[in-house]
């Protein structure tokens, strides 16, 4: 089984949600023995915003300049490192209402025709099904608990979109909201993530979302 585990908080050792992809990831191995884990971190490594040169995910031409080419492999190998996990791991904390700009330039790459989607007579269809996206989910107030806040948020929403898009079903979200909050409210936050991190990594989990697809 491949992990890949992708970090895109631009807060380092202060971060929550990488604080927390590291756990999942720890706690999925412990309970998946064999595991290999590839790591990706967007906020050291992020991929440009498509522009002109990057936006066509085909096989360069003889006429491509070097730009394009050289932007044309880095989203060949970003989508070949998606494509080829079976988890996924995201640590997608909620920067101004949405996620950090870091990780939509990763989605962008990797939302690509043919290879993660196509467009049918019926509508697009995900090419990308039988991953399980596990997503942790920080935030420094609470959004969940009110349609107000839900209305505000475009993190969660947005993931569990574009994963189903690409066909992804089984997405999991490892939340930590709250935590600006306040000492005693992020210790609440943490604490709920941690009963998360167990719900979701466990293979009882596992046996249930296999139970639910048959």
């Amino acid at each position: 089984m491949k992990l890949l585990h992708i970090d895109s908080s631009v807060l380092g050792a202060n971060s929550v949600s990488r604080a927390l992809t590291a756990r999942t990831v720890a706690e999925w191995q412990a309970t998946h023995p064999g595991t290999t884990v590839e790591y990706l971190d967007l906020a050291v490594d992020a991929p440009s915003h498509l522009d002109g040169n990057s936006l066509g995910f085909r096989a360069p031409s003889d006429n491509a300049t070097e730009v394009q080419r050289r932007e044309n492999a880095i989203s060949e190998a970003l989508v070949s490192q998606f494509l080829a996990a079976d988890v996924i791991v995201v640590g997608a904390p909620l920067y101004n209402f949405s996620i950090p700009s870091q990780l939509k330039a990763w989605i962008d790459r990797v939302a690509q025709v043919g290879r993660t989607f196509k467009y049918t007579e019926n509508g697009p269809v995900g090419l990308a099904g039988g991953k399980t996206v596990i997503v942790a989910s920080t935030r420094g107030g609470i959004y969940s608990t009110s349609d107000a806040g839900r209305a505000l948020e475009h993190q969660e929403s947005y993931l569990q979109t574009v994963f189903g898009f690409f066909g992804i079903t089984d997405v999991r979200f490892v939340r930590a909201e709250g935590v600006a909050m306040g000492d005693a409210k992020k210790s609440e936050a943490l604490a709920a993530a941690e009963r998360d991190i167990k719900a979701h990594t466990g293979v009882a989990a596992n046996q249930a979302q296999v139970k639910a697809a048959a």
